[in-house]
């Protein structure tokens, strides 16, 4: 990985591995990384910025080179959040953390139950899980496109998705999406991660241990729990970067965003869907840089 430093922390009693760029004495980015990905994902934004920040990428629990225990109660939101609220008190703390996908899930977590360790929150392509929970539970759009979580939490989905060299994971990744970015090389790196001992139970595992809840297309579920607004407000400074091609999360899961976060600009990205990381570094990198333009933190 050009210019970045491999570290290993122990959080909580467990080892964790994080990539890091740029100075340490800088204000810290924190990067947090989805399905089916890993720290390295983050590497094509994180090289853009580390001229002025400290950008940290781990590998979250399950994945990569990070703690991957098999239990799918290791991996509820509390303690995902547990983990990050570790390792934001070994960078020094408070920090401005930037999550995309399921890593958007554990940054909305910090903002909402640790708002003391959260400067500036960054989402991208990621959904806050009011609105989410909102459109799953609604039977429309989001449910069809949603579908793909009741296979993945079914038993042994893992080993199916590994199958022929991972097949079934490729083809998911790039399911209805611009892969032109997946390069040999790119796809290489991602399958040594893949192929770590734990690591494809480790990740679907996230997909297990959530409470969502998913409608089938046209049939709205009545017993989804109602959501406390005001326990699920992000009172920190939000950014929401969105590329309008996602196919698996749709523009309807951030209408009424508003509505839990008072600071929050929302810029929205043309030609790009979920993998805008990859598909538009340029373009993410220079969203951050300018948003934050009025903070050193």
């Amino acid at each position: 990985m050009a210019n970045a430093t491999h570290r290993t922390v122990e959080l909580n009693g467990h080892s964790f591995h994080y990539l890091a760029w740029g100075n340490a004495d800088a204000p810290t980015l924190l990067f947090l990384h989805g399905f089916p990905e890993y720290s390295g994902a983050w590497s094509g934004v994180a090289e853009r910025l580390a001229d002025r920040f400290h950008c940290i990428a781990p590998d979250q629990r399950g994945y990569g080179q990070s703690w991957a225990p098999p239990e799918i109660e290791a991996y509820t939101l509390r303690e995902l959040v547990g983990d990050m609220v570790a390792l934001i008190g070994h960078l020094a703390g408070p920090v401005t953390v930037v999550g995309h996908d399921w890593g958007a899930a554990v940054a909305y977590g910090l903002a909402m139950f640790q708002p003391e360790l959260v400067s500036r929150l960054v989402i991208i392509n990621g959904v806050h899980p009011a609105p989410f929970q909102r459109e799953l539970a609604a039977g429309g759009a989001q449910a069809g496109a949603s579908q793909y979580i009741s296979y993945l939490r079914a038993e042994g989905s893992e080993d199916k998705l590994a199958a022929d060299d991972f097949a079934g994971l490729l083809k998911l990744f790039s399911a209805k999406m611009d892969l032109d970015w997946m390069t040999p090389n790119r796809r290489e790196l991602y399958k040594t991660e893949w192929s770590r001992p734990g690591r494809m139970r480790g990740m679907i595992n996230w997909y297990r241990a959530s409470p969502l809840k998913v409608a089938k297309p046209g049939v709205p579920l009545t017993d989804v729990p109602v959501l406390s607004k005001e326990r699920l407000q992000v009172c920190c400074p939000h950014l929401l970067i969105w590329g309008d091609d996602d196919t698996a999360l749709l523009p309807v899961c951030i209408e009424g965003m508003g509505d839990y976060a008072a600071d929050l600009a929302v810029r929205r990205v043309a030609g790009a869907d979920h993998w805008i990381c990859h598909q538009k570094p340029d373009v993410v990198a220079g969203l951050i840089r300018s948003w934050m333009a009025p903070t050193s933190a």
